[in-house]
């Protein structure tokens, strides 16, 4: 991929394995502190930003404790863009605001959950890890995280945030989506072989859908000054972007032979528990939050929720980027504040 976007561009392509040679090398920031464990099933996790305190907090001074609000990252990537540095906090930061928020970790799936798809991800795990808080939840998913969150509009949540989430797959351009779904078919009989996505598969299609950025990217990261707020946050978010537990391979094969090739979201074909998941049977307060230059999830795939707000911000920019706080943070706490959380 460097070859071929930088064929006729020396200097770029000189600039560019400079960076990567200093991506390679570089020292890594020193991680934020761990959260606290709360409830585990299997290799996955329910992490919890809030104080250990707080419920008890609030009871003593006569104030209803706020909602929890449970993030739900995409099953791909790790969980940490949502928590990459004790400056790059979303969590942290909603937290310091008087929020109550927790944090699914997916983990590495067992060998044994190899036939487990999007809906058992939905059923067997994010079910049981929410009934543990033992109160009504706001669900704020990621990604693909948020799809999954929709799936969970039978549990009765207080409230639904989708963040960069795709749910009607007819709105992703179609040359970006075809090529998504060309790699899969390179891929597929592999990966059935394995009974896993690996995560070099999913990174592969990443690139492909903006290949001369990535090559730019590391360009200018080899022009940062060493030591700089750039350079850690730099580092944060692509060792984020190029780690990742594999995929089950009955989830990829539901998130791209029935999602991206067949629209079942969009549609209302994708069930949960038995139950079509629907947008006009949720019956709380729903918002959705797109970005209108992400080139990952773009802004024409999101659900249309009860409220709909789009950025200007890219896919992990809306996250992790310097107006991320400004732009998404604030007026989200202040969304949460609004419905009770």
């Amino acid at each position: 991929m460097l070859w071929r976007e930088t064929h006729g561009d020396a200097e770029l392509r000189r600039r560019a394995f400079q960076g990567l040679s200093r991506y390679q090398e570089a020292t890594r920031p020193k991680p934020p502190p761990a959260p606290r464990v709360a409830a585990s099933v299997r290799n996955s996790r329910l992490l919890h930003y809030g104080t250990e305190n707080s419920l008890k907090t609030h009871k003593s001074q006569g104030v209803t404790a706020p909602f929890p609000i449970v993030f739900i990252p995409s099953l791909i990537n790790p969980p940490t863009v949502l928590d990459l540095s004790e400056q790059q906090s979303m969590l942290r930061h909603l937290a310091s605001l008087g929020h109550d928020p927790w944090l699914i970790d997916w983990g590495t799936p067992e060998q044994s959950e190899n036939g487990l798809d999007l809906a058992g991800h939905v059923e067997q795990k994010l079910t049981p890890l929410i009934s543990a808080i033992g109160r009504p939840v706001i669900l704020a998913g990621y990604c693909l995280g948020g799809t999954l969150a929709l799936g969970l509009g039978g549990l009765s949540p207080a409230a639904i945030v989708t963040i960069a989430s795709p749910w009607n797959f007819d709105g992703f351009p179609t040359e970006s989506r075809d090529e998504v779904i060309r790699l899969w078919g390179e891929a597929k009989a592999v990966c059935a072989r394995l009974g896993y996505v690996p995560m070099e598969v999913l990174q592969s299609g990443f690139w492909s859908l903006d290949p001369a950025r990535t090559i730019r990217k590391y360009a200018a990261f080899g022009d940062m000054t060493s030591g700089s707020h750039a350079e850690q946050a730099f580092l944060a978010v692509e060792d984020w972007a190029n780690e990742g537990p594999p995929l089950t391979f009955a989830a990829g094969a539901e998130l791209f032979d029935r999602l991206y090739a067949g629209n079942a979201t969009g549609l209302g074909q994708w069930s949960v528990g038995g139950r079509p998941c629907r947008l006009d049977d949720l019956h709380c307060p729903t918002l959705s939050i797109a970005s209108l230059t992400d080139r990952i999830v773009p802004a024409s795939s999101a659900p249309v929720l009860a409220e709909n707000w789009t950025l200007g911000l890219g896919h992990v920019g809306m996250i992790v980027s310097g107006r991320a706080r400004e732009l998404l943070w604030d007026p989200l706490s202040r969304w949460l504040s609004k419905h009770g959380g």
